[in-house]
C-alpha cells in the first residue's frame, strides 16, 4: 500500500511517521526546498494540554496528552520542565480564572517561584505551575523528525515538488497542506500570528513562561543559547507575511513585563504566518474516498499533530473510525456515532 503525503510540516511529517511504522510505503511531497517552513516555522512549541484547556475545548487537551509521550520519549526532543502561568499583581482576578479553567498544576507563591526560575524572583508573586508539560524547538523538532523518516526504507522525501508531478499512483492522499487547502474545504480559515526571537545574555529561563493581562497575554519559551521566542498575536486576518510595527511593540513590551532585560534584547527575527481553522477552532480528520485531510489544528499544530497522525494510521490500515475528529459538528461533534454514510453529509453541512 502507498500513502502519498502532501505537505511537510509537522502535520504531514507526523503523519508520514505515523503510517510509516505501521508498513505503509510512503512517499512524502513539499513544494518548498525544506521541511517545516510553513506555519510550523513560527509556533511556540508548547506542548501543554492542560494550559490550554483556558481558551480552548477539552478534546483539545484530550488529544494534546497523547503528543507528551512523542515529543519527549519517543523522538526525545521535547523537555518536561512545566510550565509557569504569572500575572502582575494587579491582574490576579486573571490568574485566577485561568485556575478555574485549567487543571493539573501547583500553585506557587513568590518564594516557590524564585526557587523554580530564579531570574523571576520578586517580580511576581503568585503563579500556577503545570509540571508535566513540556516545550520544544519546533524547527530542531521537524529536522530530527525528517532525519527520522529518511532513515525508513519504506518513505521516499521529495521536496520543492508538486504531486502532480509524480509518476506514482497512490493507495491513499493524506492531505496536509494547512491553509494551503482551502481550495478543498470551503469551511477553513486563516488566523494570522505573529512571532518574535529575541536574544538575550541577561536572563535565563528553564521553562515556558505566560503572562496573563486581559488586552496584552504573552509567553516567552526559551530556545537555547540565549534565544527566546516571544509570541503571539491572535489576528482573524488572512495576511500571511507582513509583521507590524504595533506587533513587535506590543510583543516587546509584554516580554518587558516579564523581565526588564528583555528591554535590551536584540530582535533576531520576527515572523507571521496563517494558521489553518474551522469555525469551532478543533481540528478535522476528514475522509474523502482515498483522501485523508488533516487541517484546522489552529495554533495547536505541534500538540494536535502526533493524535491526529496515529488515528490517520488507523483509518488507512484498520479502517478507523474517530468520532471526536471525523465527525463535523461544532457542538462538541453531535455527529459522533451516526452511520458512517451520514458523516460526509454532516460535513457538508458545516461547508467543509
Amino acid at each position: 500500500m502507498l500513502a502519498r503525503v502532501i505537505g511537510a510540516g509537522v502535520a504531514g511529517l507526523c503523519a508520514a511517521y505515523a503510517l510509516a511504522r505501521k508498513g505503509v510505503d510512503v512517499e512524502i511531497v513539499e513544494r518548498e526546498s525544506a521541511p517545516g517552513l510553513g506555519c510550523s516555522r513560527f509556533a511556540g512549541g508548547m506542548i501543554a494540554p492542560w494550559c490550554e484547556l483556558e481558551s480552548a475545548e477539552p478534546l483539545v487537551a484530550t488529544l494534546g496528552e497523547e503528543a507528551l509521550d512523542f515529543w519527549s520519549r519517543e523522538l526525545g526532543v521535547a523537555t518536561v520542565a512545566g510550565s509557569l502561568v504569572v500575572a502582575p499583581a494587579r491582574e490576579r482576578a486573571e490568574l485566577a480564572d485561568f485556575a478555574r479553567r485549567t487543571r493539573n498544576f501547583d500553585s506557587l507563591d513568590a518564594k516557590d517561584i524564585a526557587a523554580l526560575e530564579p531570574d523571576l524572583a520578586g517580580r511576581f508573586d503568585a503563579a500556577l505551575f503545570f509540571r508535566q508539560e513540556a516545550h520544544l524547538d519546533p524547527r530542531a523538532a521537524l529536522v530530527a523528525l525528517t532525519g527520522r523518516l529518511a532513515q525508513l526504507p519504506n518513505v521516499t522525501l521529495h521536496f520543492q515538488q508538486h504531486a502532480g508531478g509524480l509518476a506514482t499512483i497512490p493507495d491513499w492522499t493524506i492531505d496536509c497542506r494547512g491553509f494551503a487547502a482551502r481550495d478543498a474545504l470551503s469551511g477553513l480559515r486563516g488566523v494570522k500570528g505573529e512571532m518574535l526571537i529575541l536574544r538575550s545574555d541577561e536572563i535565563s529561563l528553564a521553562r515556558p513562561i505566560r503572562m496573563l493581562h486581559p488586552r496584552r497575554p504573552v509567553y516567552v519559551v526559551p530556545r537555547g543559547e540565549g534565544l527566546f521566542m516571544v509570541g503571539a498575536t491572535m489576528i482573524e486576518n488572512e495576511e500571511r507575511a507582513r509583521v507590524t510595527a504595533r506587533s513587535v511593540v506590543e510583543l516587546v513590551n509584554s516580554a518587558f513585563a516579564v523581565h526588564p532585560a528583555f528591554a535590551e534584547a536584540e530582535i533576531v527575527e520576527t515572523g507571521s504566518d496563517l494558521r489553518p481553522a474551522f469555525a469551532d477552532n478543533l481540528p478535522r480528520l476528514l475522509k474523502r474516498g482515498r483522501t485523508l485531510y488533516i487541517n484546522g489544528l489552529y495554533r495547536h499544530g505541534f500538540l494536535l499533530a502526533p493524535a491526529l497522525a496515529r488515528r490517520t494510521a488507523e483509518v488507512v490500515v484498520n479502517d478507523g473510525y474517530f468520532p471526536e475528529v471525523m465527525d463535523a459538528d461544532s457542538d462538541q461533534r453531535a455527529a459522533a456515532g451516526c452511520e458512517r454514510d451520514d458523516v460526509a453529509d454532516a460535513a457538508r453541512r458545516t461547508g467543509i
